[in-house]
């Protein structure tokens, strides 16, 4: 009886066993399988380009993650979706959290390149080239997805170092990507970037041209400004000193002419006098008498001339 019991027992638990082995490898079997399809769903979402779906249903993939391969995996897309949708912030947060919780995960690599992306995008130029600097040194051209990812770095280098205006150095990187990986997707941006650089050196050129014509023009505008001014300066110069001879040479004609205008009176006076005088006299030669008179009458005149000039030199 005792034995039969115990038997039952042994039974018992072996049936419990089974069946919980049962119940678990069908939980297990169940979380596994809602973890594909939540990945696949997120995949297909992605690829429609819903990106916001995508990264709910890659979450939700992460959540029922078995391993840690899964878990890095369903993250790695959360990411890329969240990039996919400009959602840069979310982006480098779950970054952050793939490079803690596994740093050494396959897709860590990638993740360089990724966040590179995201600092040129927020305007992180130096920072940036840094990143893309050692993704492109972590990376060979073993296959053509590798090759074709570092020559956009390459490429991406070259833009860091444009944003920076360092246009000889960033012409640099855009040509070896068109000498190095003719295949390259990035081939034809390369190409159209070396044509802006070089328009870009042309107008640099005509500018500095153009500014130092500016200048000559300036510097000549002003010395011609300045001359003007001088001729002017000295015009004025001369003028006022005109004004002043004018004024000199006029008083001086002025008396000149007052001096030979009383000359002129006493010439013209005594000149009409003069002939009266002399028929006075040629008239009445033989007589003595008459001579003395003409003297007196002479001398007459002559006190008259006298008294006239005194007169005119005291007024």
């Amino acid at each position: 009886m005792y034995m039969m019991q115990r038997k039952g027992l042994f039974l018992t638990i072996f049936i419990g066993l089974l069946m919980f082995s049962a119940v678990f490898s069908f939980a297990m079997e169940t979380t596994q399988s809602q973890y594909a399809r939540r990945f696949q769903n997120g995949a297909q979402l992605y690829s429609m380009a819903r990106w916001q779906e995508a990264v709910m249903e890659f979450r939700r993939a992460q959540e029922n993650a078995q391993t840690m391969n899964e878990w890095s995996q369903s993250l790695y897309w959360v990411i890329l979706s969240e990039l996919a949708a400009s959602d840069y912030g979310s982006a480098l947060r779950d970054m952050d959290q793939l490079e803690r919780h596994a740093p050494h995960s396959q897709y860590t690599r990638d993740m360089v390149y990724h966040r590179a992306r995201v600092y040129f995008i927020q305007g992180y130029f130096e920072d940036a080239l840094i990143l893309f600097n050692r993704y492109t040194s972590s990376v060979t051209d073993s296959d053509r997805v590798t090759a074709d990812r570092r020559a956009a770095a390459f490429f991406w280098m070259g833009e860091c170092l444009y944003s920076m205006v360092q246009f000889d150095e960033a012409e640099k990187f855009y040509s070896w990507v068109i000498a190095r990986y003719p295949q390259s997707p990035k081939v034809e941006a390369a190409a159209y970037r070396i044509d802006l650089i070089k328009q870009k050196k042309i107008e640099t050129e005509l500018l500095a041209l153009l500014q130092l014509s500016h200048e000559e023009s300036l510097r000549t505008s002003e010395d011609y400004q300045r001359t003007i001014r001088t001729y002017e300066h000295t015009l004025n110069l001369y003028q006022r000193r005109i004004a002043e001879l004018s004024n000199s040479v006029n008083a001086n004609q002025i008396m000149q002419n007052e001096d030979q205008n009383e000359e002129i009176i006493n010439v013209n006076t005594f000149n009409q006098e003069e002939p009266i005088i002399n028929n006075y006299i040629n008239g009445h030669n033989g007589d003595d008498s008459l001579m003395e008179r003409a003297k007196q009458l002479e001398n007459h005149v002559q006190e008259i001339l006298r008294s006239s000039t005194s007169n005119n030199g005291g007024h």
